[in-house]
């Protein structure tokens, strides 16, 4: 886990810098971030890869994700950066990562950005049995 990795479809990670928490500011002015810009390019860089020491969710992805409250996320044909943490979770699991990557979401959808945070939260909860 030797890198950073920054999903967003056309923000990169100076511009999260400049309206995240004060506390993220110099990690997001580090120029070595890894940039992808939807789901395939996010599995594919970790497949490549492995799971990055700091992975950073933006939630909206495409124009469609943009559209009124109630969507599902099955209604989407382009996929979120909820559905990129569930896929990394998989992955996790599955080859039974041990070192958690740090996770950070700067998305400005409040609403996807908190299903993310959830999700990752649950499941850092529950892996391997214990509470990390």
């Amino acid at each position: 886990m030797s890198y950073k990795l920054f999903l967003d479809d056309f923000r990169f990670p100076e511009d999260a810098g400049n309206y995240m928490h004060p506390r993220f500011k110099s990690l997001y002015n580090d120029p070595d971030w890894e940039v992808v810009r939807n789901y395939d390019q996010f599995v594919s860089f970790i497949e490549r890869l492995g799971i990055p020491y700091v992975v950073s969710f933006d939630h909206d992805l495409a124009d469609e994700h943009y559209a009124p409250t109630g969507i599902s996320y099955d209604d989407f044909v382009e996929k979120t950066g909820y559905h990129c943490m569930k896929w990394m979770i998989q992955y996790i699991t599955e080859n039974k990562v041990k070192e958690l990557p740090k996770v950070i979401v700067h998305s400005a959808n409040p609403v996807g950005a908190e299903n993310i945070e959830k999700l990752w939260f649950n499941f850092k909860r529950h892996y391997n049995g214990t509470t990390i």
